[in-house]
């Protein structure tokens, strides 16, 4: 086994082990307050601090994994989900919404450093003339992330279910430690350290392509929270009358289906990896939640048209978001190139900050079908956008 397949594997499983406490806590926080008596909004609300952050976090934190080390940054990210599962293991008394607001910020910050530390870290251990294998190092990290992310929601639904909220987070804080305690031994030291110290005001970038890319991002990520933080989980528990480990049982298999085709994408899209590619799979994705929603107007059986409908958009989300993956982590520099990832995965937040808060206005004052119609005007913008990214040569796959 390489050093550079040994990093790899340890990065992985850092994300791993990250991302099931954060898909967990999503559905523990979404399902326990709305157990509480919370309006949709309300509990979008709860996670604006960890949607603003990650934007922040993303920014500023590339500069940090340039400057510092993409290890270090990516186990202060641990760190931190730790100390923000302990923050929400208080008495219930204490677990108002302002506490909550600033332990999802704490696990915003924290989810971002993990996943800009991970991303960047594959660039360097690919050497650049080997894109094929870029692409599939990076579509199995990120697919493998989401369905583990989908087995965290289902995780979450179960725990409360089993050992109520204080159980679940203290249980996943204990765990979550141990990883970190591995991590700070076996990831490589000063990895994506920048040669050339890079100055604060490097955070923005300058790239064409980088831009372009970043903001198709952001109104891609802001098309799928808008029904998916907020309104898909309270409509299926209120209108469908599904109890919360269904709930969390549907979310998790939509995760885990959406994170095996991101796995398998480069043999979807094929070879060729650029504008063609981005407009091509975008515009087929923006048709989905608007036939969706119509299928609702119309009468159609909301079962079959919601679950059915979603679980075609997750396969067309999927290999968009796989393809955008490939590209950030291709176009970004060499040296230095958590700057590149960390200005893109901010373009990424600030989408799911919007998603999130059009998630629980839109649902509480116009229903799901508003939601999908936006999701899918973001979706089409997302298209255009990608009409000015640079193609990319062919590739082996």
């Amino acid at each position: 086994m390489t050093p550079a397949i040994r990093q790899y594997l340890v990065i992985t499983g850092n994300y791993w082990a990250f991302t099931l406490t954060d898909g967990a806590l999503r559905m523990l926080v979404v399902l326990h307050f709305h157990q509480l008596g919370y309006s949709p909004l309300d509990i979008a609300l709860l996670f604006i601090f960890y949607e603003f952050f990650g934007v922040v976090t993303n920014l500023v934190g590339g500069y940090l994994g340039a400057r510092m080390g993409l290890n270090r940054t990516m186990n202060i990210g641990l760190f931190l989900q730790i100390a923000a599962l302990g923050m929400l293991a208080v008495p219930a008394a204490m677990l108002t919404v302002p506490w909550v607001m600033a332990a999802q910020a704490l696990s915003g910050i924290a989810k971002d450093l993990n996943k800009m530390s991970a991303k960047s870290g594959i660039k360097l251990l690919v050497p650049d003339e080997q894109q094929g294998t870029l692409y599939k190092w990076v579509a199995i990290l990120t697919g493998s992330k989401n369905t583990l992310k989908g087995v965290g929601f289902f995780l979450g639904g179960v725990l409360l279910m089993a050992v109520g909220f204080k159980g679940a987070v203290v249980s996943m804080a204990v765990i979550l430690g141990l990883v970190w305690l591995a991590s700070l031994s076996l990831l490589g030291q000063d990895l994506g350290k920048s040669k050339a110290k890079p100055k604060f005001r490097e955070i923005l970038s300058k790239s064409r392509a980088i831009n372009v890319l970043s903001a198709a991002r952001m109104c891609l990520f802001g098309a799928r929270d808008v029904w998916f933080v907020v309104a898909l989980p309270v409509y299926l528990h209120t209108v469908f009358d599904w109890d919360f480990w269904q709930v969390g049982g549907f979310m998790a298999s939509w995760i885990i289906g959406y994170g095996f085709i991101q796995t398998v994408a480069p043999r979807i899209t094929g070879h060729q990896q650029g504008r063609s590619s981005a407009v091509l799979w975008a515009s087929s994705l923006a048709l989905m939640p608007a036939a969706i929603a119509i299928g609702l107007m119309v009468g159609w059986p909301p079962k079959v048209v919601v679950i059915g409908g979603l679980l075609l958009f997750g396969v067309l989300f999927a290999i968009n978001s796989s393809l955008h993956s490939y590209l950030i982590v291709s176009y970004a520099r060499g040296d230095g190139v958590s700057l590149d990832v960390g200005f893109y995965y901010m373009s990424n937040a600030a989408g799911r900050l919007l998603g999130t808060v059009l998630s629980g206005w839109m649902y509480q004052s116009y229903g799901l079908e508003a939601c999908l119609w936006v999701s899918a005007a973001l979706v089409a913008l997302a298209a255009i956008l990608s009409l000015r990214l640079p193609e990319r040569s062919t590739v082996t796959v």
